[in-house]
């Protein structure tokens, strides 16, 4: 049996792109910058990193720039002193065999977990047995252990059902979930299960939404991996110790500043991250098409003064 990463606070972190030249449409990687970031985060008490997630754009990656970005990130945290440090790659393909391809060359090039996203080109047909059969086969032949990926809103609004979850949580190289979305009896019913293979040193539930984690953390859930923590982690890991050491009010206070906060990531998405992570801590990336990274004065103006009510946490 798989075991689940530690409970705690992970980063999906973006990922860095540096200035094309005039020529090219595809920004190349920046691995200086996300090195930096990573080992930022660290020092500030974060648990471990999503790399290749949906805010680390990896639809948009080839499989060089995957093997090259965990490579590196992987030698820069072991040289830093973080031996071991959890790294989660992310998987975004339709086809079994796609994903285990990914899962391999995540594994070899140093992480030690999936987070296998829901194949949903084809949601409107997909059966819940359909999905148990797709992951079981993911998870039989993936070299890491896989945390299941709860993301509707990129998945053309496929769901799985708890009864779903609690049949693959039997599997023994599936070991957790990240629930990306605002449903909270979900994150109960998974959290809270007595289910022997849903226990908590089996089946790690995380939320996907840093602005929901008290109430997450209270049924039983594992942690978070949250965007906003990128640009404030030390912030969010507060909250997380807050309500772990049942400082309520504090941690009550805490997390409406982080729901608030929040906003900007999830509002929107990769560009608000990356404008926080320009405008607060320094760590400038480009985007790859589609995307274009960049907020106007005024759309930026939205959200200074909760920015600030977080940078101030940040400090303490």
């Amino acid at each position: 049996m798989a075991s689940p990463p530690p409970p705690g606070i992970y980063v999906p972190v973006p990922t860095f792109f540096s200035k094309p030249p005039s020529n090219e449409p595809t920004p190349p990687l920046d691995l200086a910058t996300q090195s930096k970031h990573a080992l930022h985060l660290a020092k500030n008490g974060i648990r471990g990193l999503v790399l290749l997630g949906s805010t680390g754009e990896a639809v948009a990656l080839t499989e060089d720039d995957r093997r090259s970005l965990i490579t590196h990130v992987r030698q820069e945290m072991d040289g830093a002193g973080y031996k071991d440090y959890p790294l989660i790659a992310g998987t975004a393909s339709q086809g079994v065999g796609d994903t285990v391809k990914l899962l391999q060359l995540s594994k070899e090039a140093g992480a030690q977990w999936g987070l296998v996203l829901a194949p949903g080109f084809f949601a409107t047909c997909i059966t819940q047995q359909g999905l148990i059969d797709w992951y079981t086969a993911v998870a039989d032949h993936s070299p890491l252990p896989i945390l299941i990926y709860h993301y509707p809103a990129v998945s053309n609004s496929l769901s799985l059902t708890a009864s779903t979850f609690t049949s693959l949580s039997a599997h023994p190289n599936i070991c957790g979930a990240k629930l990306s979305h605002g449903d909270l009896s979900l994150h109960s019913q998974l959290a809270s299960s007595t289910i022997d293979s849903m226990s908590h040193d089996k089946f790690a539930t995380f939320t996907g939404l840093g602005q929901q984690l008290l109430p997450v953390l209270m049924v039983g859930g594992t942690g978070a991996i949250d965007g906003l923590a990128a640009i404030f982690p030390r912030t969010v890991v507060k909250l997380y110790e807050y309500v772990k050491a049942g400082e309520w009010e504090q941690a009550r206070k805490l997390q409406e500043v982080v729901a608030r906060g929040e906003g900007l990531v999830v509002g929107h998405g990769v560009v608000g991250a990356k404008e926080g992570l320009r405008r607060i801590l320094g760590f400038d990336s480009e985007c790859r098409l589609p995307l274009k990274a960049g907020m106007s004065e005024d759309a930026w103006r939205d959200w200074e003064e909760v920015m600030g009510e977080l940078g101030e946490v940040e400090k303490t």
